[in-house]
């Protein structure tokens, strides 16, 4: 796609299908969180250091589409990136596709807080490592 999309691969595990073998929808929001902080830690944004430093992201809004069943043992590329960045918010957009079919679309958003819950600015380093792009898969 673009430079500004990173995928991984995901193998679906035994223990997170259902006794159909299908995968659970829970799943889906745990395998875009990996695809987040592993672009994330490529971008040089590692949330160790970043709540270290005294910010932390919480999810303050998820939501996914499911289009397709992923079944056990089936190889799926999880696609990310940016699709808007604030000052305070930052909001991801994510694909899940086996073999180029698309079997689920997600997106969150995420606000920077400090220890005590108040809402902070994120760091101008973190901003300008997140760079915004048109929706690529049409959420």
């Amino acid at each position: 796609m673009t430079q500004n999309v990173s995928t991984i691969e995901i193998r679906v595990r035994y223990a997170e299908t259902d006794q159909m073998g299908v995968a659970h929808h829970a799943n889906y929001l745990i395998w875009c969180e990996q695809a987040r902080t592993d672009h994330m830690r490529a971008l040089g944004v590692n949330y160790r250091e970043l709540e270290q430093s005294g910010i932390r992201l919480p999810v303050v809004d998820a939501s996914v589409r499911y289009r397709a069943l992923a079944y056990y043992d089936a190889l799926l590329d999880v696609l990310w990136w940016v699709g808007r960045a604030s000052s305070r918010l930052v909001s991801f957009g994510y694909a899940v596709e086996r073999n180029s079919d698309l079997l689920a679309t997600a997106t969150t958003s995420l606000i920077a807080i400090d220890p005590n819950r108040a809402v902070q600015h994120l760091p101008d380093q973190i901003r300008e490592c997140l760079i915004a792009i048109p929706d690529p898969v049409r959420l």
